[in-house]
């Protein structure tokens, strides 16, 4: 890199807030580039205004962005929530990008209103249990899985000490099968989330908790012998724990899903609804499994999942499948997952479909190491009483978006 001019480009996001009224809108101005001499350190300025904003950097060169995967070495104020005010970002281009040299390149500076986030979002846990409202988990925000600094999903850490969320695009889709409930039914999702790529991890659970219940030993291993009111609280709880006779807002404070949100002060964390769940694992396939093939071969399986065709009896280290379309993995076999509703025999339809009001079970979906093929496909669903604990379930986080 012999030079880098100083030429900058920002992009502001908005929504519409439900009155009508525009929310106030995140403006970037005063962008500036400067390279270190004698060094390939590169120096960010920008300003903030309007309100705060989630701020990610991209760069270009002859009007054309470079990698996600070459701006990963960064520090300052960018990946985060930031303040209106004058910033800095510093970019070690000579690490990202070093078998380049250019004369000319642009920062483009993004604010993305906080309702609104970019694609990829990473909850850091490295404080443990020592994490406070005061002194939060920080939480990363990136334009795509290529942009996660280190090496990317590649890094173990992200399995362990980071968690990872991707988001999972609005839409509609035929829920169900012939072999769960005699039809599919139609659903649409009106708010997009967050899921987690991962199954949650042993050491995922014991840096919120501080403990580990799971019989299988594995740092990077999906957490099992976990209730649904472990995650998030029960009936007998005062307040009250009751999806969806009490919201998606009311859970335990002591529980995995209460503490992960006073310690990030995010709200929307929880299990996802089982319309959520089927959603995020088909990704926009309609197939007995979602790599989009037609067919359900216990030999398919095996590419996607832990069975008991393949498992030899144990849960395995997550991420080590191929994941689905929307970069989400294990979604097959591994462990059951827990999701939000009371089972009921028959789907129900229709736009964000939140399960039977009442019932003595909860869903979950996947199939596990211990099972047949047959129970890993998409459609397939099954029950537990939510205080149960077992080697054999564990669950995968979502945050719901406004």
């Amino acid at each position: 890199m012999k030079k880098m001019n100083t030429v900058a480009a920002f992009t502001v996001a908005a929504i519409l807030g439900t009155a009508g009224a525009a929310w106030a809108v995140p403006v970037v101005s005063d962008v500036t580039m400067t390279q270190r001499a004698n060094s390939r350190i590169v120096d960010i300025g920008y300003t903030l205004s309007g309100e705060q904003a989630i701020v990610t950097l991209g760069i270009e060169t002859n009007g054309v962005a470079i990698p996600d995967s070459a701006v990963t070495v960064l520090s300052g104020d960018v990946s985060m929530v930031a303040q209106t005010g004058t910033h800095s970002i510093v970019w070690n281009a000579g690490a990202d990008w070093p078998e380049h040299l250019v004369t000319n390149a642009k920062a483009r500076v993004t604010a993305w209103v906080t309702n609104a986030p970019p694609q990829v979002m990473v909850i850091d846990l490295s404080k443990g249990t020592s994490a406070t409202e005061q002194d939060p988990y920080p939480v990363f925000y990136y334009t795509s899985l290529e942009a996660l600094p280190n090496g990317g999903l590649s890094n173990d850490m992200y399995k362990t000490d980071m968690l990872v969320m991707n988001k999972i695009p609005l839409g509609g889709y035929a829920m169900g099968d012939e072999s769960t409930s005699g039809a599919s039914v139609a659903v649409t999702l009106t708010q997009a989330f967050y899921a987690g790529v991962y199954e949650v991890t042993q050491k995922q659970w014991a840096k919120v908790t501080g403990a580990d219940p799971s019989q299988f030993k594995n740092p990077a291993g999906p957490v099992e012998k976990v209730s649904y009111e472990d995650i998030r609280g029960a009936k007998g709880d005062n307040p009250v724990v009751d999806w969806p006779v009490t919201d998606r807002t009311v859970v335990r404070a002591t529980s995995f899903v209460g503490k992960l949100r006073s310690k990030t002060g995010l709200l929307e964390f929880d299990l996802p609804t089982e319309a959520q769940w089927e959603y995020a694992c088909r990704a926009g396939t309609t197939t007995y499994y979602n790599d989009g093939i037609s067919g359900s071969l216990d030999s398919q399986l095996d590419d996607l999942g832990w069975y008991n065709g393949n498992a030899d009896g144990t849960t395995h280290t997550v991420g080590q499948k191929t994941p689905n379309a929307w970069g989400l993995y294990d979604m097959h076999g591994n462990v059951w997952e827990w999701s939000l509703d009371w089972y009921q025999a028959t789907l129900e339809g229709g736009d964000d479909p939140d399960g039977a009001d009442s019932g003595s079970d909860r869903v979950k979906r996947g199939g596990c190491w211990n099972h047949a093929a047959s129970y890993c496909r998409s459609a397939a669903r099954y029950y537990y009483t939510p205080s149960i604990r077992d080697y054999n379930i564990g669950f995968r986080l979502v945050r719901t978006l406004p």
